[in-house]
């Protein structure tokens, strides 16, 4: 049985990934991770003692991040909560551990492993699934809160100091993009938006910021969510019910719902009315036999990706400036890693010293009747300075920390109680 404090560090971090690049947009799908699986997968995953786990699911990768000593362990129970084979799974998997998997982690954040690099989108992700996954567990792990807070600083180092997002290129923008470059006189056309989560929205804001006044309607399973998007771009929305009558005049449907199947099909598209159609959904929302129709343009996101070349390349110079920042964040990391893991060793040898300052200052005082506050200052920075190199000698010389902690409680503790118990 795992034992909880053991699955906070590094040597325990693993991180599974499916994405773009093994995996195909329609593989991507099977293996969407979805909010109603979070509480069975993480109720499993405590009743097995297995540590801690949490999903990131978006359109271009799912990945797990787990402190466990068995990852193996963990996949098997995600593929059981997804209903799909751990085989399956395993053969589109990139598996990382330790260090790697941190870095990893990191990389993700930074939006260097995004399939349009410099896209922050996921960041923001990430933050939203791991704290949806620690309000089910109830509880927090250290080690996760630490590597997150961490990522979210490496994303926001590299947005301020490198050029790496320059230049518009989120899946939302590249949406946007696409009609901007195929699409005459588009601000009369009039264009449909279903769901508006966070790539709905965003797609909404580059909508309303590039094109002048744009004839855009939107719609979404949850009304109440709709009325609040349309209130914040002034844009009309209608009843999620009546998007399949709206579809006769459309000329551009956006497709940014999270259904586990297609809901739109060629059978939604008879009238004969040309009409651009881009699926933003992973898994896909609008079936590909849609494009069998000739008045249907249907594109996707892996699609979507090619439009925008020119700006990755000039992201892609601003790289080696990210992986600098990667680099020293992780160092600081894994120091502060080192520390907390030999905090407990610090503070003794810190509590030993001001023992013996204590019965210093008391012997003193008993002879002279005073302490001067210069004296007692002097002795804490003394302390201080003593415990600072304590600890950097076994921060640097981990190997040695227990022999050089027991060494040192032999002088400072166990010799003067011997000496005193031989006197009296």
């Amino acid at each position: 049985m795992i034992q909880y404090s053991k699955v906070h560090q590094t040597s325990n971090f693993a991180v599974l990934s499916i994405s773009y690049e093994k995996a195909d947009v329609e593989t991507r799908g099977k293996f969407a991770f979805f909010d109603e699986n979070i509480k069975s997968f993480v109720t499993k995953v405590h009743e097995q003692d297995l540590g801690d786990a949490f999903v990131v699911s978006t359109c271009n990768r799912t990945e797990i991040y787990t402190t466990t000593n068995n990852y193996l362990l963990i996949a098997e129970e995600y593929c059981k909560t997804i209903d799909v084979q751990l085989t399956d799974f395993l053969q589109f998997a990139n598996i990382l551990t330790k260090e790697e998997a941190l870095k990893h982690l990191f990389r993700v954040a930074a939006g260097l492993e995004s399939q349009i690099i410099g896209d922050f989108e996921i960041i923001g992700q990430i933050k939203k699934a791991y704290a949806r996954f620690k309000r089910e567990r109830k509880n927090s792990n250290p080690f996760l809160e630490r590597s997150i807070n961490s990522a979210i600083q490496i994303s926001k180092r590299i947005k301020n100091e490198t050029g790496i997002s320059n230049g518009a290129a989120s899946v939302s923008y590249a949406a946007v993009h696409y009609i901007l470059n195929n699409q005459k006189r588009i601000t009369e056309k009039n264009i449909l938006l279903l769901g508006v989560g966070e790539i709905g929205q965003n797609t909404v804001e580059n909508l309303v910021k590039h094109v002048y006044q744009p004839k855009i309607k939107i719609a979404n399973r949850t009304q109440e969510k709709a009325a609040k998007i349309s209130e914040k771009y002034n844009i009309p929305n209608i009843d999620y019910s009546d998007f399949e009558k709206e579809l006769a005049n459309t000329d551009i449907l956006i497709v940014a719902t999270g259904a586990k199947t297609p809901i739109i099909n060629k059978t939604h598209l008879v009238n004969g009315k040309e009409i651009l159609i881009i699926d933003l959904s992973i898994p896909h929302n609008v079936d590909k036999n849609a494009s069998e129709l000739e008045n249907v343009t249907l594109i996707d996101v892996d699609e979507l990706s090619k439009q925008i070349q020119e700006t990755i390349q000039q992201r892609e110079k601003e790289i080696p400036k990210a992986e600098v920042i990667i680099k020293e964040m992780t160092k600081d990391f894994l120091e502060w890693e080192k520390k907390r893991k030999l905090a407990p060793n610090i503070h003794h040898f810190k509590a030993v010293l001001k023992n013996m300052e204590r019965n210093e200052m008391h012997n003193f005082y008993r002879k002279n009747k005073y302490i001067d506050i210069n004296d007692m200052e002097l002795s804490e920075k003394m302390i201080q300075k003593i415990t600072n190199r304590f600890a950097k000698y076994i921060i640097d010389n981990p190997l040695k920390a227990e022999e050089i902690s027991k060494l040192m409680h032999e002088i400072l503790v166990e010799q003067p109680n011997n000496e005193f118990n031989e006197k009296h």
